[in-house]
């Protein structure tokens, strides 16, 4: 059975599944296989110690035991909230997990009061971009001057009945 849990991200079992994120976007972006040192040295620069507490959450998607994905919120002001760090193992993917995390993430963001998410994305990241589009997020002017940020998005929250 399919499960979400809101978790710390510093803890060895969310570094995990942090590393196959890193892994995959690394490897994406140089065109061959990410290093050991390259995906520690990444959770070093761009840790995610902020989605947690008052400042966002961090939510994997279980299977038994198994974690096949994760995504987090940042919280960026009292009315908006940032997707990142979303991410299906390769094992899980073509089951609409994605689209399913993304949702619960922003349920999480409305719970914490927040009416509106946004993110950026690299444009290589063509399949993400897909998946943001068909979760509803649209194009907006850029927001940040992110080094890695190549299209940024954003959605109203809606709650649903």
């Amino acid at each position: 059975m399919l499960t979400f849990v809101q978790v710390d991200p510093t803890t060895e079992a969310s570094l995990q599944i942090l590393r196959r994120y890193y892994d995959d976007i690394i490897g994406r972006y140089n065109g061959r296989p990410a290093t050991a040192a390259e995906i520690e040295e990444t959770l070093a620069e761009e840790p995610s110690d902020d989605l947690r507490g008052e400042t966002g959450a961090f939510v994997v998607a279980r299977e038994g035991e198994e974690v096949l994905g994760c995504a987090g919120v940042r919280y960026i002001d009292a009315a908006t909230g940032e997707l990142t760090r979303v991410f299906v193992t390769s094992e899980a993917r073509g089951r609409g997990l994605g689209a399913v995390l993304i949702g619960e993430v922003e349920r999480v963001a409305m719970r914490a009061g927040r009416s509106r998410m946004r993110l950026d994305v690299r444009g290589d990241l063509v399949e993400a971009r897909r998946l943001y589009g068909r979760a509803g997020y649209r194009e907006v002017p850029a927001f940040s001057d992110a080094p890695y940020a190549d299209h940024w998005m954003a959605k109203d929250l809606v709650e649903l009945e």
